[in-house]
């Protein structure tokens, strides 16, 4: 079981890293595109844009979270 648990903490984490590199690429192409239309965004966002987006704060948090319990399971069960 423990064997199982590890396995599919990799594989969470696997999927959120996979999910973040995604979400960069995509946001890059739809930045590109729509830079002609758009109207001026805030000084604040513009210089801080990832941190001032809910969806890499999400991932972020997510991030730390997962490993927080994946390390969490390594350490309090026996091998």
């Amino acid at each position: 079981m423990t064997y199982l648990t590890m396995v599919l903490g990799v594989i969470a984490l696997l999927i959120l890293v996979t999910s973040l590199i995604y979400t960069f690429k995509i946001g890059k192409l739809v930045s590109g595109r729509k830079a002609k239309y758009d109207t001026q965004l805030n000084e604040k966002v513009q210089d801080h844009p990832y941190s001032r987006n809910p969806v890499f704060l999400a991932y972020m948090i997510a991030a730390v979270l997962s490993l927080a319990y994946i390390f969490y399971l390594a350490f309090s069960i026996s091998w």
